[in-house]
């Protein structure tokens, strides 16, 4: 039974001093029969130092997430949080898959009128939906059982998306990544969901970590993604589009959801300046963890963000245009 020690560090620094800053995390494990959690702790720092007296309060969300909350009123200019956890892994029972495909298919099309499922089969608005279509008639036989369909449209992604850094980020649409054919780990997952749903099965989105196992393994610096398909007399599967694989003892679950917005792992809001960089940090160790002097300092994902100018309403356009004119007859 794999080990792991998680060490997850979001840092945001603002260009000037900021208050009333209100968060929401998702970084607590999702515990279950394939995941045991030995120690999971969350610390809270600014400029001045750890925040004691931090309280995170914790509720279970719609989907089963355990999410915090905490609020941190003083004014500061950083602001770091740092999840550590320790966990242990097991392996999936893999699908026997026994049923004909006939009846799997059938028994698909009456998840459709389950509340439980409603939500993983809903589509996006997806304006190259005809295209889309057309790539899955020729990927899909139905013939086939929804496993076999689910794990070629896996397989599709995997070989025919770059995976790139940089050209996309949290707000691309499932649209702009199928004409990019570019992007990361959630761009795939988004991809993949998009797809399976096309056909009427179940899916998920999943946030986590991916575990290194083995050399080459892609998102193993950083937050993961992937998704889960409901199968058929089974329940729930995870397909890791990114690294082509189904889904196992080196893949640990944080969040589920309809897609990225409803696990993300850090978001608040505050009074103060929108200028700020953000920093996040993943680092895995498989059995007993480093010694912090050991742990590497550089983040595996930066992102900045400027103020932007105020917009130009009519009035203040109309004001403008007055005090040209009244310039211009001064002169």
């Amino acid at each position: 039974m794999p080990a792991y020690n998680i060490k997850h560090i979001t840092r945001y620094t603002y260009a000037a001093e900021v208050i009333d800053c209100a968060n929401q995390v998702m970084l607590y494990p999702l515990e279950d029969e394939r995941l045991d959690v030995l120690h999971h702790e969350v610390v809270i720092s600014h400029d001045s130092g750890v925040l004691q007296d931090t309280i995170i309060d914790t509720y279970t969300d719609f989907f089963g997430n355990t999410v915090g909350v905490f609020t941190v009123l003083p004014p500061h200019t950083v602001l770091v949080i740092e999840s550590t956890k320790d966990v242990v892994t097991h392996p999936i029972q893999f699908p026997m898959d026994e049923q004909p495909a006939e009846q799997q298919w059938r028994h698909l099309q009456e998840l459709h009128q389950d509340p439980a499922f409603i939500d993983f089969l809903c589509q996006e608005c997806f304006t190259s939906a005809q295209g889309l279509k057309a790539t899955l008639d020729q990927l899909v036989n139905r013939a086939d059982k929804p496993l076999k369909n689910a794990l070629v449209l896996s397989e599709y992604v995997f070989d025919n998306f770059q995976y790139r850094q940089g050209v996309t980020n949290v707000e691309t649409p499932a649209e702009e990544i199928w004409q990019l054919k570019a992007g990361v780990c959630q761009d795939f997952a988004h991809m993949l969901l998009a797809m399976i749903r096309m056909i009427g099965m179940p899916a998920r989105y999943v946030s986590g970590y991916v575990c290194p196992q083995k050399e080459g393994v892609r998102g193993s610096g950083a937050t993961h993604a992937w998704v889960e398909v409901y199968i058929p007399y089974y329940g729930w599967l995870g397909l890791d589009p990114t690294n082509n694989c189904i889904v196992n003892d080196g893949h640990v679950r944080v969040a589920i959801g309809r897609n990225f917005p409803d696990c993300t792992p850090v978001k608040g809001t505050y009074k103060g300046t929108g200028s700020h960089r953000l920093d996040v940090s993943v680092h895995i160790e498989s059995g007993e963890p480093e010694t912090p002097a050991d742990l590497p300092q550089e983040p595996s994902y930066t992102y900045e963000v400027k103020d932007t100018p105020p917009p130009v309403n009519s009035y203040r356009r109309h004001l403008e245009l007055q005090m040209q004119m009244q310039m211009q007859q001064q002169q």
